[in-house]
């Protein structure tokens, strides 16, 4: 082999490492502060999204918030106290519905925060405002609705479809609506930094139980982002295993709904574009055994190649 020819070849090998580097470059950092649903109250959705070597968190979701914050620090995500964590790095809450599981940190630990923005949609902060910041279950700690408004939060409204920026932070957010026992709406949150988009669902049931198209219309949406790899990952539930029967489903997802309604996306954004794509699964329902099937099932019937993460408690990862 000549000089020449060698100088090539490792040209070659530096361009296409170089290249896949930038391919694999990351723009989102997240800490799960809950990954579960059911009942481990000290572990339920909560998770807490930034820009790559930014401090400036969202929080989608607020089952969890305090607890989250401790095994994060125990795992030495962040070198603060769990107070500064609460009041100086989180910019503001994302709430996709009002179920408590997605809510109680958020008001549990808001006497002790800081002042930010809450985001819901309007029926999301609706029931907020009437149900729990009303001054009789709990005081009032946003700037409207019934009582005396503490003014700690501002509650911010979104309107579905339309990108709102992201106070504090580079990012920007676009509400979409979700059917989890219909006609009750949960919400979807796509969050932009950049030229980077990252999906985040609330609970939600697949389009075919639910009787709606509400997965259909957010996978029409998105699919340009996941064909030009623009969106990093999809955070998504599934909450049984198959055996569920759908009566008892409950507006949540199976594998093999899941699977089904990414074989759709899969569709409408082109051939093999989610091989090798983030799925982030998220609120998984104990029992453990439950939890051991449902990651078998997802295994087996992964025929679209998904690179599936099932996110711990206060460890880190990045998209």
């Amino acid at each position: 082999m000549t000089i020449f020819k060698r100088f090539l070849i490792c040209f070659f090998l530096i361009t296409i490492n170089t290249f896949a580097q930038k391919e694999q470059k990351t723009a989102f950092q997240v800490v799960p502060l809950g990954v579960k649903g059911g009942i481990d109250e000290k572990n339920l959705s909560a998770y807490l999204v930034a820009a790559t070597n930014s401090n400036d968190y969202i929080c989608l979701d607020a089952g969890t918030i305090n607890a989250g914050i401790e095994k994060a620090i125990e795992n030495k995500v962040f070198k603060i106290s769990t107070s500064e964590v609460l009041r100086k790095y989180i910019k503001g809450y994302f709430i996709s519905h009002a179920h408590l599981d997605h809510v109680s940190g958020l008001i549990i630990n808001s006497p002790a925060d800081s002042s930010k923005t809450v985001y819901a949609t309007e029926k999301c902060m609706e029931m907020m405002e009437n149900h729990y910041f009303n001054d009789q279950t709990w005081a009032n700690f946003g700037d409207k609705g019934p009582g005396t408004p503490l003014k700690k939060y501002h509650f911010q409204t979104l309107k579905i479809g339309e990108e709102t920026p992201i106070t504090n932070t580079t990012m920007t957010v676009k509400a979409f609506p979700l059917s989890h026992v219909n006609p009750f709406e949960s919400t979807a949150f796509l969050i932009k930094n950049g030229d980077s988009y990252v999906l985040y669902l609330g609970d939600t049931g697949p389009d075919s139980v639910e009787k709606s198209d509400k997965l259909n219309s957010l996978w029409t949406a998105i699919a340009p982002l996941v064909k030009s790899k623009q969106l990093k990952g999809i955070f998504i539930e599934v909450s049984f295993p198959n055996e569920q029967p759908n009566q008892f489903l409950f507006g949540h997802l199976t594998p093999n709904y899941l699977i089904k309604e990414l074989h759709v996306l899969a569709d409408l954004s082109g051939k093999d574009t989610l091989k090798g794509f983030n799925i982030i699964v998220t609120h998984l329902k104990p029992p453990t055994k439950n939890i051991i099937k449902l990651k078998e099932q997802l295994h087996k019937q992964n025929d679209l190649g998904l690179k599936i993460i099932y996110p711990e408690q206060g460890k880190r990862f990045e998209l």
